[in-house]
């Protein structure tokens, strides 16, 4: 079968090399399945650049997040168990952890529903208790992990500002359903965001890019309000100043999703089911912005390390690939 592999760890587009390899072999408790579409996310750039904090043994396959098919034909949506990743023809699966895939969605967009969207509703219900009414504010929000998050705010009755860099992913945030989209290239963020609040503030933030982002959060919540920190795809980690937090009667929530395979198996499940009836009814749908073949998937892991792709960008196969 074909598939990326990294033998030595740097930027993406570098570091992965397309090969043919044996199909892996399932080990206990583990089911092969072939990959139907294999979603990108930033972790996949930080495996290849050896910043994850999972460490694959070199040489690894990356892809975190894939739609596949089991030997029965079943569709499924699954995390592959490193280090054979999605990005190839085959991949190796938890076998408990397997999840079905919504009618609705096809390929690509049943690969991306599943860490993007897990990621947003822990997120905003789990930790922030988000409430109907409240107003939420979404760091870029034009991007994979912000998109998902925009649309399971507005979902939950929220009134939705996507802080975006650039006029086209302001587009883009204003088509996902943002009631405010801020351009933090042109705007000032404080100031335009205090403006659509009338001065009160936002009373959830979901921030998976840290840095400037947290610092402009800080200033922006509003009394009891929540930060939810997600990720820093900024590069830079915040160091909160708690006196501010005391002062301000804010939370800050910090959010590892990942944790909860382990720790609550069971949530995660629950939560696939409250994502499936979303999209189900149309509520929630993944922007997927590109699809490229299995041959291109370093180029768009790399596009999607620099920060310049919209929504998510999907590894599709086509059907029999490998056989």
């Amino acid at each position: 079968m074909q598939a990326w592999q990294v033998h030595e760890n740097g930027e993406p587009s570098e570091v992965m090399r397309l090969a043919e390899v044996e199909r892996p072999t399932p080990g206990d408790g583990q089911v092969l399945l072939r990959v139907r579409a294999a979603n990108i996310n930033f972790p996949d750039a930080l495996l290849c650049r050896g910043q994850y904090q999972v460490r694959p043994p070199l040489p690894f396959t990356p892809g975190v997040e894939i739609c596949g098919e089991t030997e029965d034909g079943r569709r499924v949506i699954a995390n592959p168990a490193l280090p054979h990743g999605g990005f190839a023809e085959y991949a190796l699966a938890d076998s408990r952890a397997l999840l079905p895939a919504p009618e609705s969605l096809d390929d690509a967009q049943a690969a991306a529903l599943h860490i993007g969207y897990q990621t947003g509703w822990f997120g905003l219900h789990r930790r922030a208790r988000l409430e109907a009414g409240e107003t939420l504010l979404v760091h870029a929000a034009a991007g994979g992990v912000g998109s998902a998050a925009v649309q399971l705010g507005k979902a939950a009755g929220a009134t939705v500002i996507g802080v975006v860099g650039g006029p086209d992913k302001a587009a883009v945030a204003r088509e996902l359903g943002c009631d405010v989209v801020v351009d933090r290239r042109a705007e000032d963020v404080v100031a335009a965001v205090k403006e659509a609040t009338g001065g009160r503030g936002v009373d959830v933030v979901y921030d998976p890019v840290g840095g400037e982002a947290y610092t402009q959060s800080a200033k922006l919540v509003a009394f009891e309000g929540r930060i939810v920190v997600v990720g820093f795809a900024g590069g830079t980690i915040p160091s909160p100043a708690l006196n501010h937090v005391l002062v301000k009667n804010y939370s800050i929530l910090g959010l590892h999703w990942g944790l909860y395979n382990t720790k609550n198996p069971a949530l995660v499940q629950h939560c696939h089911e409250q994502l499936t009836a979303l999209a189900e009814r149309g509520a929630i749908r993944p922007l997927v912005s590109e699809r490229v073949p299995l041959d291109g998937a370093a180029a768009a892991v790399q596009r999607v390390a620099d920060g310049v792709t919209t929504g998510r960008v999907a590894v599709v196969l086509e059907k029999g690939a490998g056989a």
